[in-house]
């Protein structure tokens, strides 16, 4: 199942029509879709072949794209594709229109135009324009729809960036903003700025405006392209696409229409003068070098290198990617204060360069605050959902030291030094520390500051992104020791069980803990639900422990730690009370076998799921093969070999679900599982599913005793598919002996077909496979370069 709408809302979107089969809205349909929404999608009836054929190639091309747009590939088979001229009937019974169209505003409003006649009295009408004006696009329909429009911008690739502005105009009705709001956060997932009705709106007004400041001072302190995007990237917080990268990915085409956009629409800005292409962007769209999309920008392939523009010979060289020894060591200084003090002090170029474009972001986005957002934190998120950042620019202005910071751009602009002579707003140097503390944000416009919004939504929120600075209620403990801590948040009785390792990998400390905590909870709580308190769920076993224990010879205590691994899934699945395990991010080996053994799963769409042990020379043995063995029974206890293809395949190739409503494809999810849009609310929908099972009178599996399995036939029938690949060198032999070992496993050893075995066989089984596997030293080989490279070996 998929978690339903919020409740809080009273707008259901049933169907929903995107208008625009490009890029963009072709994405927008296939998310709306990953979501439960019956969708259709629009574009210019073809003049040649089927009338819809735009729509249909679109949507063929969803396959084709990476990142995956689908949570599932087979659900592209949903979105109905459609054109303007035969289906706008389809328009009489969606309850959501997105346009979604190329950025002309006269092609918009014709278009408006053209469906209005066709759309029902409720049908909200949204556009997906990245900077248009919402009001002046609402003059194209009819009175009485112009409190049922406003603006919903999504950021690109729209599955995977969280933030969608929500843009309201004059006209907008207060109960559809809200109820866009809960639909679009609970619903799709994202994380919803209000931004005000102004060119660009926020994330890409201050997004690009950083990104032409790194140009303009790429030109001041003739740098490379390469050199500026290992100074932009994660050395400050950002993604690895930094700079010049992401203007690929973009499209220099894309870039150049949307600083175009600024220009023409922001006539009285102060920075104005540096709302232009730079001569080689211009030059590079001039010959056809748009970026990605043609493979051709300010970055190339040649062969196996990427090379790098160099402006000054017109021609590309080898990407270096390097700080300068001076610069690498400032950032990385931890005190942020110090950092900028060293930066702005420093006489290295790089440094210079650095210091002079977050001072010109500082400026700009402290200059146009007022003008563009209700509140600082509304800045902050638009550009860390949207582009990336770990901290927005208002975030890491006051984390750097507020005042000084703001004293050393006033001397800058002072000196003639800032991109712009504006002066900064009185209100920044009031002696404040920041714009963020314990009452909320900074609104420029109202000059106070704003707590975060009282939309009933977010109360599914028990921890939102927190803010610089911000802490929410930690609960209180109820036991912990090096590797868990128990807890509980409120008084309704549910434990919250967190691990407290390093990527929550799974060791003794967690063992133990796990199993202790359940005892303590069957006699004190309802229920339990694992959850992190940040990403992964759990990266698996701790390796480390694991391979020291075999290089010391220590095999007898390596098969109690794998015994014990054991014990913690059937201590879960077997507890008392329901485990309900809350997953996000990576579930690796360990962590996918104990949501395995959780009473239910819940999941967020982002959640990376697998049985990985194979990667490193290893099979699952913390009771997840038992585990398959024991569902594929339940599912055909005929012939549990047909249910077992399945999953083998899966954990032969160590496979790894793109999704979590992949996961259920592959059998590392069931169907009763909890699919959940919003990792935010992740653990609000997991300790609602924790309560109701323990209202509705909760009991575990009883011990299965004669489970059905496929022996000795089915191991067989698996082993002659591996004779094939390694015949074809897709396998090498250590891989056919881990694989070998796995299809013995799921088909119950060395007996019959048809033979029934206890749970306690196939665990025994397991373990004797695992341990047996960890002696060798192929396998040990491929543990110890995966911790050193994280990367497989294949030997």
């Amino acid at each position: 199942m998929t978690a339903a709408s919020s409740p809080t809302s009273a707008l259901r979107i049933r169907k929903a029509a995107v208008l625009g089969a490009g890029v963009m809205g072709a994405q927008i349909a296939a998310h709306l879709t990953n979501a439960g929404v019956e969708t259709v999608l629009f574009d210019l009836p073809a003049k040649e072949g089927p009338k819809s054929s735009i729509a249909l190639k679109a949507i063929a091309n969803l396959a084709k794209l990476s990142p995956a747009p689908l949570a599932d590939k087979n659900l592209a088979a949903a979105i109905i594709p459609a054109n303007y001229d035969d289906d706008l009937d389809h328009l009489k019974d969606v309850d959501l229109v997105i346009e979604a169209i190329a950025e002309r505003m006269d092609w918009k409003l014709d278009l408006y135009k053209k469906i209005a006649g066709h759309l029902s009295k409720t049908a909200i009408i949204a556009s997906n324009t990245s900077g248009l004006s919402i009001n002046g696009l609402a003059e194209a329909l009819p009175e009485d729809m112009r409190h049922r429009f406003s603006g919903v911008h999504f950021f690109n690739p729209p599955r995977y960036m969280h933030l969608v502005e929500l843009i309201p105009t004059r006209l907008t009705d207060r109960n559809v903003l809200d109820g866009l709001e809960a639909f679009l956060t609970t619903t799709v997932g994202k994380g919803v700025v209000i931004a005000k009705d102004t060119p660009n709106f926020i994330g890409n007004r201050i997004g690009v405006f950083s990104m032409l400041a790194t140009m303009h001072h790429t030109e001041q302190f003739k740098l490379g392209f390469d050199t500026v995007d290992a100074l932009t990237g994660p050395a400050v917080g950002r993604p690895k696409s930094a700079t010049y990268r992401t203007a690929d990915v973009v499209g220099l085409d894309t870039m150049a229409h949307v600083i175009k956009t600024m220009a023409d629409t922001l006539p009285d800005d102060p920075w104005h003068e540096y709302f232009k292409a730079p001569v080689w962007l211009a030059g590079l769209i001039e010959k056809g070098a748009l970026g990605q999309k043609n493979g051709n920008g300010f970055y190339k392939k040649a062969g196996k290198d990427i090379v790098v523009l160099d402006p000054a010979a017109k021609d590309y060289r080898a990407s270096e990617q390097k700080p300068s020894d001076e610069v690498a060591a400032i950032l990385a200084i931890k005190d942020p204060a110090e950092k900028f003090g060293k930066l702005r002090a420093s006489s290295d170029l790089q440094a210079q360069f650095l210091w002079a474009t977050f001072r010109d972001l500082f400026h700009y986005t402290a200059y146009h605050l007022a003008d563009i957002a209700d509140t600082a934190r509304d800045v902050d998120f638009a550009i860390r959902w949207g582009y990336g950042w770990k901290l927005g620019p208002f975030e890491t202005w006051q984390a750097a030291g507020w005042q000084q910071v703001a004293g050393w751009i006033n001397e800058d602009i002072a000196a003639g030094k800032a991109m712009s002579k504006a002066p900064l707003p009185a209100w920044v140097t009031d002696g404040r520390k920041g714009v963020h503390g314990k009452d909320g944000s900074y609104s420029a416009s109202a000059n106070a500051d704003k707590p975060r919004s009282q939309h009933p939504v977010y109360k599914r929120q028990l921890f939102p992104d927190p803010l610089i600075g911000e802490k929410f209620d930690q609960g209180t403990t109820v036991w912990e020791n090096d590797g868990v801590r128990l807890w509980t948040l409120g008084d309704d009785g549910i434990g919250i069980l967190s691990f407290k390792t390093k990527m929550n990998t799974v060791n003794d400390f967690v063992l133990d803990g796990v199993q202790h905590a359940i005892r303590l909870a069957e006699e004190k709580l309802k229920a339990v639900v694992i959850w992190q308190t940040g990403e992964p769920f759990s990266a698996g076993a701790d390796l480390k422990g694991a391979l020291g224990l075999l290089q010391a010879g220590k095999f007898d205590d390596f098969e109690k730690m794998v015994a014990n691994f054991q014990r913690t899934s059937m201590a879960i699945k077997h507890s008392l009370v329901p485990v309900v395990a809350a997953v996000r991010g990576m579930a690796f080996g360990g962590g996918c076998e104990f949501q395995m053994h959780s009473a239910r799963t819940v999941a967020a769409l982002e959640s990376y799921i697998g049985l990985v042990e194979a990667g490193v020379g290893l099979l699952p043995a913390g009771g997840g093969l038992h585990e398959l063995v024991v569902r594929a029974a339940k599912a055909n206890p005929t012939d549990p070999f047909e249910e077992l293809k399945k999953v083998f395949e899966t954990v032969a190739m160590a496979k790894v679900s793109p999704s979590a409503i992949e996961a259920k494809n592959m059998g590392l999810l069931r169907d009763s599982d909890v699919v959940v849009f919003n990792a935010y609310e992740l653990l609000y929908v997991a300790k609602q599913v924790a309560n109701g099972l323990a209202e509705s009178g909760y009991r575990p599996p009883l011990p299965a005793r004669a489970i059905p399995v496929a022996g000795d036939v089915g191991t067989a029938t698996f082993r002659a598919s591996l004779a094939n690949l390694q015949a074809g060198y897709f396998a090498s032999e250590h891989d056919v002996d881990i694989a070998s070992r796995i299809a013995d496993t799921l088909c119950g050893g060395v007996i019959e077909r048809g033979s029934t075995v206890d749970e306690e066989w196939l665990l025994a089984l397991e373990r004797k496979h695992f341990v047996e596997l960890a002696k060798t030293e192929k396998t040990q080989a491929r543990i110890a370069h995966t911790m050193s490279t994280g990367k497989p070996l294949r030997n």
